[in-house]
């Protein structure tokens, strides 16, 4: 009878850690819903994205050509 009693004692045990660690498992699932909460996920359609025309992108682009001479001139008087 001894070796019952300690094998049900064990079993108990391990009933009780189990236990524990369901429940930092359900602690940590929730942290991560909460995370998870506002992105959109796989199921939910995204915003298209916009195209600019032609003349647009040729407007940024030169734009950032003139930022960047810009900036090789203020270096050349430095240096």
């Amino acid at each position: 009878m001894r070796n019952v009693r300690q094998v049900l004692k064990q079993l108990r045990g391990e009933r009780n850690r189990t236990q524990k660690e369901l429940s930092r498992f359900d602690d940590a699932i929730a942290a991560f819903e909460k995370l998870v909460g506002n992105n959109p996920g796989p199921g939910r359609p995204r915003k298209p994205r916009r195209t600019l025309s032609a003349g647009a992108r040729k407007k940024i682009s030169q734009a950032q050509k003139a930022r960047w001479a810009k900036l090789r001139r203020e270096k050349a008087a430095k240096g």
